[in-house]
């Protein structure tokens, strides 16, 4: 931006003088070394109630130069590096369906010749130069505990897009969100499951959620390259841009008084099945935006599922409980 400080560029200012800036309407204080060629003015602004910091170059007359906020920095540098982002998927599931995926970015794909042979088919089509290796000396980095079966295939992050493409889901369709699951091979569990049943989507938090993994890639065998893993800047936001589009919200709550079955009969609208993590469950302000909040009953006085089986469960009960509507 450049601003009319009222003065001739050229004009030599004592340090202290104060000139008013006609174009950002505040009040700019000139604190240059009289003999210096260059100074600093550091601009009061009413509009935006804080300090913009300023470079003046007489050569150029009066150059108003915005600093940007920290808070600014540090999401643009975060956001460019989750743009270069990559991750290693691994074990022969996962590494075939990613190859046979066209929307996958795929950069290296490291494999012994045993698992060169299986995943032949794959490979060809994909059109990748896979890099054959020796069993024992397998290198990539990947955890000394990941089962990779002699596959490995560096790719980038899916990204599904926001909740906004599931408006003509239709009255059947169902959709999981889930409240702060960050254990990988729960959220892998569950798009296996969702993909199983039918399900549209799962929604997860940027934050405090499972992000795409090996781990988590592995244990969907496949269904992370098929099953949308919608991740959102804020849950209750997209609970709440669902209800807009016609959802019933159902919490899943082991203290709840209702049963599963019994909720979705209040309801012919397409549902969105809301669980939380492992030992807290649905955070508090997750349950009042709920609809309602259900369990799923069990044969004995005490009994718990995981939260991956719990959303298998909750999957196959509103299937059927949608298809004895009809």
């Amino acid at each position: 931006m450049v601003g009319d400080p009222g003065i001739e560029p050229g004009v030599r200012l004592r340090e202290g003088v104060t000139v008013p800036c006609h174009t950002l309407r505040p009040v700019a204080h000139f604190c240059a070394d009289p003999i210096s060629t260059e100074g600093q003015i550091t601009v009061v602004s009413r509009s935006v109630n804080r300090k913009i910091t300023c470079l003046f170059a007489r050569e150029t007359g009066l150059t108003l130069a915005m600093k940007k906020p920290s808070w600014i920095i540090a999401k643009e540098k975060a956001r460019r590096a989750e743009n270069a982002a990559t991750l290693w998927l691994f074990g022969l599931h996962a590494v075939r369906d990613a190859l046979m995926n066209p929307n996958r970015d795929k950069l290296r794909l490291v494999v012994t010749k045993n698992a060169a042979d299986k995943l032949a088919d794959a490979i060809s089509d994909s059109r990748i130069r896979p890099e054959v290796q020796d069993a024992r000396k397998f290198d990539v980095p990947l955890d000394k505990g990941s089962v990779h079966q002699g596959a490995a295939l560096e790719v980038k992050p899916l990204n599904w897009g926001g909740v906004e493409q599931l408006a003509d889901i239709g009255p059947k369709g169902r959709v999981i969100c889930l409240d702060r699951v960050t254990d990988p091979h729960n959220v892998g569990a569950i798009l296996r499951s969702a993909e199983v049943f039918g399900a549209a989507a799962v929604i997860a938090p940027q934050r405090h959620s499972a992000p795409e993994t090996g781990a988590l890639a592995k244990t969907a065998s496949g269904a992370l390259e098929r099953q949308p893993y919608l991740r959102v800047p804020n849950l209750g936001n997209a609970m709440q841009t669902l209800r807009n589009m016609g959802f019933t919200l159902v919490g899943l709550d082991g203290e709840a008084q209702d049963t599963i079955a019994a909720s979705l009969a209040k309801s012919d609208n397409p549902i969105a099945l809301v669980l939380g993590a492992e030992g807290p469950g649905l955070r508090q302000k997750t349950k009042e935006t709920c609809d309602f909040l259900v369990k799923i009953p069990y044969g004995s006085d005490f009994g718990s599922l995981n939260v991956s089986n719990a959303a298998a469960v909750s999957l196959y009960a509103t299937r059927a409980a949608q298809e004895g509507r009809e």
